[in-house]
């Protein structure tokens, strides 16, 4: 974090800032700069356009390697017993990899400053744009509207840091001289604060929707989503309860008739998905279409659609899903199978099995940057459908659970049924035991959100189970909530940076 402040600061906002919109360009108009546009900082914030450049560079920013690639995936769900580190033997990043998937990542892992430095640097180009916007005399609607998207960015990007490590340094705005910029850590509980009331400003500005190319911008619908997500980590039921009613009441999401093909780059953005990370191809632009999540998660072998391999499903998850559930078959790609779009994975496949929702049908493979053309899904109403459901059995409301957690088992056994399964298939959940009804909730938690960006490690850990579901693996605990603090931020912050217990 010390580092990337300092060099924001004092270099030109062609490096510092719009750097990101270059490397990290997406589909989206709103997400592209031209090179051209670059200024040095002493020339920026003069305009409504250089807002509006900021903006997009901060955007664009998401999609890049720190933020959704190898370092993300490494910390977020290698841990889990979803996944493995998959790849091959020879591949040099399996060693860095596996110490995720064994518990014996040491802070100097190489993939931990990456996670890191990649929060911290869009948390900078959002305090940039929550800085310097209210300066720039332009349309005041759309100033106040910009910063409201940089406070969901910036509250999104704290989220996972404080999952990730716990208490971590909390900078809100620009560094003014030499002594803000090395900060010690924060306590946890005032960076889950500064999150909440972020969402909460931004709440009360963001539309409901867009329209034309400003889709896939952020909506008051995935700022009450992420509240919600982030009051279920603090176990506050009842906040989890108001924001997930706002989404559902607000009637502007339902979910996907086809579990598998709302994964599927026709279907982005569908009436499912609340936030998702814009992503695309760009002819003659390596590094703003370079391999990302997608690439990473691509079967492995020397056959069309070639990729890394990397965060391969487990068996312990197949064996998780319940007879007939197509989500089995809409989540894991197996080796010798056929896809939904007529893609064999050969027996000659590296690995076992496959992550299907980061699948990209081999028919649009282009070179080495298959993936990119598909965004990543971030927030989807399945999940606020479930956070809703825990919340409201915690607060033993049962009926309001049952029915949140049967709308999303009724999806899956709809689909089963209408193509050939047993009327038996995932027969409605009916129990009004609260320790029961938690257990079945957890479950489809499990198989409903299995293999999504980042979502069964930090799950399991905040409900108080990782020793439960992780120990066999090597998970220890008052150790394993949290990843080591990078030995090199340690070391940029002369000490002032703390390292975590076991570590």
């Amino acid at each position: 974090m010390n580092t990337i402040n300092i060099k924001i600061k004092k270099v030109s906002i062609a490096l510092g800032l719009l750097s990101g919109t270059i490397l990290f360009s997406c589909t989206k108009s709103f997400l592209e700069v031209p090179p051209q546009a670059q200024k040095p900082v002493e020339q920026f914030w003069k305009t409504q356009a250089d807002a509006t450049a900021a903006v997009n560079a901060m955007y664009a920013n998401t999609r890049g390697w720190t933020f959704v690639a190898f370092a993300p995936t490494a910390v977020e769900s290698l841990g889990s017993d979803d996944a493995s580190t998959g790849s091959d033997p020879t591949d040099g990043s399996v060693a860095f990899m596996s110490q995720f998937d064994n518990f014996t990542v040491t802070s100097t892992n190489r993939e931990l400053p990456d996670f890191w430095n990649g929060m911290y640097q869009e948390i900078n180009y959002c305090n940039q744009v929550i800085d310097n916007v209210p300066k720039i005399s332009m349309d005041a609607t759309l100033g106040t509207r910009y910063i409201a998207e940089a406070k969901f960015l910036r509250a999104y990007s704290y989220f996972r840091l404080v999952r990730a490590f716990g208490d971590v340094p909390l900078r809100l705005h620009l560094p003014k001289d030499a002594s803000e910029y090395n900060l010690p850590r924060t306590p946890k509980d005032q960076v889950w604060a500064a999150i909440e009331q972020d969402l909460t400003d931004a709440e009360s500005v963001l539309p409901a929707s867009y329209s034309g190319p400003d889709v896939g911008r952020a909506t008051k619908g995935a700022v009450q989503a992420l509240h919600a997500k982030v009051a279920l980590y603090q176990k506050k039921w009842a906040d989890v309860v108001t924001y997930t009613n706002k989404v559902i009441q607000s009637n502007l999401y339902s979910l996907f008739p086809d579990f598998e093909k709302q994964y599927r780059i026709p279907n982005e953005n569908n009436s499912e998905s609340i936030y998702e990370v814009q992503c695309t191809y760009l002819p003659n632009n390596s590094a703003a279409s370079n391999s990302q999540y997608c690439q990473i998660q691509q079967p492995r072998g020397g056959f069309t659609g070639n990729g890394w391999g990397y965060n391969i499903p487990t068996q312990d998850l197949v064996d998780a899903f319940e007879p007939d559930d197509p989500r089995l078959n809409g989540t894991i790609l197996f080796r010798g199978s056929t896809s939904a779009e007529g893609d064999l994975i050969p027996l000659t496949a590296v690995n076992p099995r496959y992550n299907y929702k980061s699948y990209v049908p081999f028919s649009i493979y282009v070179n080495d940057n298959s993936g990119s053309d598909q965004n990543v899904r971030v927030l989807r109403y399945s999940d606020v459908l479930l956070m809703n459901a825990e919340a409201n059995n915690e607060l033993t409301n049962t009926s309001a659970a049952l029915a949140s957690l049967e709308q999303v088992r009724k999806r899956a056994r709809t689909y089963a049924i209408a193509n050939g399964a047993p009327s038996t298939t995932l027969p409605e959940v009916t129990t009004t035991d609260q320790a029961a009804l938690r257990k079945a909730i957890y479950h489809e938690r499990r198989v409903e959100l299995a293999m999504d960006f980042d979502s069964r490690y930090f799950d399991v850990i905040r409900q108080d189970r990782g020793a439960e579901v992780f120990g066999p693996l090597g998970w220890k605990a008052n150790k394993n909530e949290v990843w080591p603090i990078p030995q090199s931020e340690i070391d940029n912050s002369f000490g002032v940076l703390t390292q975590n217990p076991g570590y």
